[in-house]
């Protein structure tokens, strides 16, 4: 009901749900005092498949009581939880703060284990196979969506097991990065490089970077236009982790390998986001977390 600017629909709510009870009150005593004249027999009249004859029998007691029952229930339990509109109930219940408790239960639990992990460096808990066991099913609830259950990613989802680090492969770092999330943007450019033409020569430049096929003639033309990259990228395309910009020459393509890819990219620009986990995670969890990702990036190392 929040979304609404007044409480219309919350006494409409209310009024609703009470009149509905009411009516079903209303229901059950007419049809326990109305009469209906019935034939010598006690039949209404009305007959079915030749011989199937209605009977004007009064309801069951037991059905009549559970009708009650129902509505007394209805009632009782509209007065004890939020059920008419705003009103939130004597015994102030929410689904919310039912699971707030459970989440601060859980916490309260689970604090000593990762109490202990507290203290371990990353090293540390890379080799301890409790805390690496904790670290996989938090990367799995938390991570894989995007990075894959086995962490090598997807076309702008970063492979976490290649040692290429947009943001910096250091634990802080990617605490860091668990923590708040990062936005990496690359604006259009090809305002900047220039003419069609030249966009073209520069993603043949960029591709020359990596060691990748290109076409020479027109990477050489296009390295005097690397310049509108340099502020992001480097002047040798290294990349700059302090900004999130890729390292154009280890042959790892995030959004796609290709001149096509390269140049949609030059004229389009890029906003690649990851969430920050601080809202789902405590500090300890993200400590365990950080040190299961960097020990899937040192096992591809080795």
């Amino acid at each position: 009901m929040s979304d609404f600017v007044s409480n219309f629909w919350a006494m409409y709510v209310a009024a609703a749900v009470l009149l509905s009870i009411l009516a079903c009150a209303v229901l059950l005593w007419i049809s326990g005092n109305t009469k209906v004249n019935a034939a010598a027999d006690n039949t209404t009249g009305h007959v079915w498949d030749g011989d199937l004859r209605e009977m004007n029998n009064p309801l069951p007691k037991w059905w009549v009581y559970l009708f009650i029952i129902t509505i007394i229930f209805g009632l009782a339990y509209g007065a004890l939880y939020p059920m008419f509109g705003t009103f939130k109930g004597q015994l102030g219940w929410s689904s919310a703060g039912q699971h707030t408790a459970e989440v601060n239960k859980l916490q309260a639990s689970i604090a000593p284990v990762y109490a202990e992990f507290a203290k371990q460096d990353a090293a540390a808990l890379a080799a301890n196979p409790k805390a690496m066991a904790i670290g996989e099913r938090l990367f799995m609830n938390y991570c894989a969506q995007c990075h894959g259950s086995d962490a090598r990613g997807s076309k702008s989802f970063p492979n976490l097991t290649d040692n290429d680090w947009l943001w910096g492969g250091t634990p802080e770092a990617i605490k860091e990065t668990i923590t708040n999330g990062r936005n990496g943007v690359m604006p259009p450019m090809a305002a900047a490089v220039g003419t069609p033409e030249d966009v073209a020569n520069l993603a043949q430049y960029v591709l020359s970077l990596s060691g990748s096929p290109h076409d020479s003639v027109k990477a050489t033309l296009g390295k005097e236009k690397f310049g509108a990259c340099a502020a992001c990228h480097g002047p040798d395309g290294k990349g700059n982790i302090a900004m999130g910009a890729p390292n154009l020459t280890d042959g790892i393509w995030l959004h796609g390998w290709g001149a096509e890819q390269i140049t949609k990219m030059i004229n389009e620009g890029k906003n690649n986001a990851m969430p920050g986990q601080a809202r789902l995670l405590n500090p300890e969890q993200i400590h365990v977390l950080a040190a299961y990702v960097l020990s899937k990036s040192a096992k591809a190392a080795n």
